[in-house]
């Protein structure tokens, strides 16, 4: 089910912030060249246009400020604006003054402080205009629809109780029809038996109709659908198969046939797929050429000078499709015989002081790019398991192997979430599957360098939960 409102007033707010956004940029232009920015003879502005743009899209998503935008308070409203603002100054600042430089476009300091400031008072200003309309009427702006429920089975009210926690939905519950009264807890809500549904809602003239009726009622169901058709009637329904996901399933057509996905995955798509692999590539390399090159021979004098061994470690691991691979790491550890089935755990005595400076600050993935050029992991997924632990936990928790559909990462979004480190329980590793799969369901190329932005955060303030 689509929620109406809460897509066109986050289209609303996501279109009102981008013209708040470009007029504060144009203007400031216009103030300091005196000509237009379309139609002077200066056009070097225009691709920092493209670029204030992007970094605004890139820093609501990773604060996560055009969610809700119903149901948040004043307090959480103000809060996650200042929190974008924030890292869309920050972004904006590294890209313009650092990667881009001043001189390349001629932009000058006053045209970024004051282009920044003028936006951030109008964002500011149309936020507590957007609040005072929305506390003025809040109702006024759910387009609210009359229903019926048809079934008061477990179905019927889990339904009916999503209505009513979340009025901002926009349905309203006048009542349920069920040819059974005493599945209906409360006398008021009983309207009557299935026959008497079509006469109530033209007489009463209620929007829509839901059915919560099971599969074994499939001729009552096609005959309440037909005789809807025929008044004009919105008629949907709720399939049983609804109780075997938590999450939105998703329907296609394979000619007449209707097929139910029970899990959202963005990277089944070619295009998601090849967006994410050139990702891949072209991070892996930058890191590799830039970073590695010039540490590999610090840290590999360090880990040398510290305990006997080889530089790396490699270890076999559960990659995609549950397929096993190579995975490499600087070594943390003296050599030993226990690393490919006991977990590294606080105060190890295996582990080294450079090694745990390494697994600390997360350094110890770096050779882990080269897997990516490999093609075996990404720079983002599900952390690999030792092939022992994925046979371990794949007994213990029902939804374990689905982490596998994706190519295991570098990071993820269970590491950002403080996931990380020894599991010494079945729950703490339940939890991070559930992150995982969250992630498998929910990616976007947006969401990816949320993740990688994250990362480096954590590891420049550490993170305790590393070791």
């Amino acid at each position: 089910m689509i929620n109406r409102q809460t897509t066109f007033f986050k289209a609303l707010n996501l279109a009102i912030d981008y013209i708040i956004l470009n007029i504060s940029m144009i203007s400031i232009y216009f103030i300091e060249e005196g000509s237009s920015i379309y139609f002077g003879n200066n056009r070097r502005y225009l691709p920092i246009v493209l670029v204030f743009n992007l970094i605004w899209l890139l820093s609501a998503n990773i604060s996560g400020l055009y969610e809700q935008v119903l149901n948040k308070d004043s307090i959480k409203t103000y809060r996650v604006v200042i929190r974008t603002y924030i890292i869309f100054v920050s972004l904006i600042c590294f890209t313009i003054l650092i990667l881009i430089g001043t001189d390349a476009y001629s932009i000058t300091r006053q045209y970024l402080f004051y282009s920044l400031a003028l936006f951030g008072f109008l964002l500011g200003l149309w936020k507590l205009i957007f609040l005072l309309i929305r506390r003025a009427d809040w109702r006024s702006l759910v387009d609210t629809r009359d229903v019926i429920i048809i079934g008061a089975g477990r179905i019927g009210y889990d339904l009916f109780n999503f209505f009513e926690t979340n009025p901002d939905k926009g349905y309203k519950t006048i009542g349920f029809f069920d040819d059974n009264p005493k599945n209906v807890k409360e006398n008021q809500l009983y309207l009557g038996g299935t026959r008497d549904c079509i006469d109530y809602v033209i007489k009463n003239k209620v929007d829509e109709i839901f059915c919560t009726l099971p599969i074994s009622e499939a001729k009552t169901i096609e005959k309440l659908m037909l005789d809807a058709d025929k008044n004009l009637i919105r008629f949907k329904s709720v399939p049983e198969y609804f109780d075997y996901s938590k999450k939105t399933i998703i329907i296609q057509s394979l000619g007449h046939i209707p097929v139910i996905s029970f899990r959202t995955e963005p990277l089944e798509s070619l295009l998601n797929r090849s967006i994410k692999r050139l990702f891949d590539c072209v991070f892996a390399l930058f890191v590799i050429l830039f970073v590695f090159s010039w540490l590999f021979p610090i840290l590999a004098i360090l880990i040398k000078l510290e305990s006997k061994g080889p530089v790396f470690f490699t270890q076999v691991r559960s990659g995609r499709d549950n397929h096993p691979f190579k995975c490499y790491k600087f070594r943390s550890m003296k050599v030993n015989n226990d690393s490919d089935h006991k977990q590294a755990s606080r105060d190890d005595n295996r582990i080294t002081r450079i090694g745990a400076f390494l697994r600390r600050t997360s350094l110890d993935e770096l050779p882990q790019f080269f897997n990516v050029l490999k093609g075996n992991m990404s720079v983002v997924g599900p952390r690999p398991h030792m092939i022992k632990h994925t046979k371990q936990y794949s007994q213990l928790i029902d939804r374990f192997m689905v982490r596998h559909f994706l190519k295991p990462g570098i990071t993820g979004w269970a590491q950002v979430q403080g996931l990380r480190g020894e599991t010494k329980t079945v729950d703490a590793m339940l939890k991070r599957v559930e992150a995982d799969v969250w992630y498998l369901e929910n990616w976007s190329f947006l969401l990816d360098l949320r993740i990688i932005m994250l990362t480096v955060w954590n590891s420049l303030k550490g993170d305790d939960n590393a070791f």
